[in-house]
């Protein structure tokens, strides 16, 4: 018979289980082709990214160390907000796994879901035992166990199974418990959806809510953003399922996010739920995205594709004290009959032109074919080195091109 765990070892087992393997994580070091750079949003999942380099040099982590440690004594407690990475208020309320996993998954959002699963199953099975915080804890847990192990597409029967499954999954509860409260869990009131009949997101409206105003709360982004779409794979029942062709999972949820370069963490999210019924398309999509989802930053670079680009969201991000890099459509009227001129120049050559506040480049990728790029961001003509001699600022939007794709990848994981 197999022994059940109370709640404490439970948490005790996995805290030390032996998961290294999937805890390991793996760095990107391939620079994208600036060809597939020009494409648009939908080729974002064919273009590789460059992930920004490491300091792994021990004198260089020393040096940093004591520059720190310096700056710490002239640093107010208070001025934790402002400083990149996790704000003050995560930094005094982390102590381990549990509490960090309750920075996000909230008292008040487990409590409403417990709430509308229970009142759900109420009106349906008259011998339905109430679901608690804790058990809904601990189902969470095991979800996110499973993904540890790598059991995305095992049968639940063989995570439980005494011969080749986990004993914790049994500890736990039963499979049939499991597989009851994944049938049952509801994240609002059908019976008040029609009140919101205009909103595709109803059934999980107020979660996705709650949970997403508490992203920039954690975390402060360093100086490089990234303005991009994730397609989140689903192939069931959703009347706002996008199917992108180009994208390797095909069909699932659009959601447009801003994520900070150097970690990947996702600072602002927005589900796309499509255009009304009967309402005409949406003229400057990719303007109003990407101003959504930059509102309260400020003296930071965004990068996004030439989706989202064009000359009127530069200057209005300038007016918001940001600057923009990142490839742009020839097909804008703003850009000068030379930049778009190819035929006659040099293969891995460079045309620059500048304004008062903006910097254009037309880099020759082979014979006859060349990407845009426009940035507010830099200021001079400087090109590499290295045999292709792009320009930097080409390498720049290389460097933080990739923040939602590599997101993509440790959601995957």
């Amino acid at each position: 018979m197999a022994r059940h765990y109370s709640t404490q070892e439970a948490l005790e087992i996995i805290m030390h289980s032996d998961c290294e393997d999937g805890s390991s994580s793996s760095s990107v070091d391939s620079e994208a082709d600036t060809e597939e750079a020009s494409e648009s949003t939908e080729d974002s999942s064919e273009v590789g990214t460059d992930h920004l380099e490491s300091n792994s040099d021990s004198s260089e982590a020393e040096s940093g160390g004591e520059m720190e440690e310096a700056a710490a004594g002239w640093t107010s407690k208070n001025s934790r907000s402002s400083i990149p990475g996790p704000t003050h208020y995560v930094v005094a309320r982390i102590s381990d796994p549990a509490s960090s996993i309750a920075l996000l998954l909230t008292d008040d959002i487990l409590q409403h879901i417990v709430s509308m699963t229970n009142l759900h199953r109420r009106r349906s099975i008259a011998e339905w035992r109430d679901m608690d915080t804790e058990e809904l804890q601990a189902y969470v847990g095991l979800l996110i166990l499973a993904g540890v192990y790598r059991s995305k597409n095992e049968s639940t029967l063989s995570l439980w199974s005494k011969k080749s499954g986990r004993s914790i999954f049994r500890a736990t509860m039963s499979n049939k418990r499991f597989h009851q409260i994944s049938r049952t869990l509801r994240f609002d009131d059908k019976l008040s959806r029609p009140r919101r009949r205009d909103d595709k997101l109803a059934a999980f409206r107020k979660v996705w809510d709650m949970w997403t105003y508490r992203l920039p709360m954690l975390f402060s982004p360093f100086s490089d953003v990234c303005v991009d779409e994730q397609l989140v794979p689903f192939r069931g029942r959703c009347s706002f399922k996008q199917y992108m062709p180009k994208n390797p999972a095909k069909y699932g949820i659009k959601i447009w996010a801003n994520c900070d370069v150097k970690s990947s963490y996702a600072w602002r999210l927005q589900v796309y739920t499509g255009k009304a019924a009967g309402s005409p398309s949406e003229v400057n999509q990719g303007m109003r995205v990407v101003l959504e989802m930059t509102e309260g930053l400020q003296g930071h670079s965004i990068t996004s594709d030439n989706f989202f680009k064009s000359f009127a969201l530069a200057e209005e991000l300038l007016r918001r004290k940001l600057a923009l890099v990142g490839t742009i459509r020839q097909n804008k009227p703003e850009l000068p009959p030379n930049l778009l001129q190819a035929r006659a120049r040099a293969v891995l050559s460079s045309t620059f032109a500048f304004t008062k506040t903006h910097t254009l480049v037309s880099y020759i990728l082979r014979r006859g074919r060349n990407v845009l790029f426009l940035s507010t961001k830099h200021r001079s003509p400087d090109v590499s080195d290295e045999m292709k001699r792009k320009p930097v600022l080409i390498k720049d939007y290389n460097r933080c091109k990739g923040g939602v794709d590599n997101l993509d990848k440790v959601v995957a994981t």
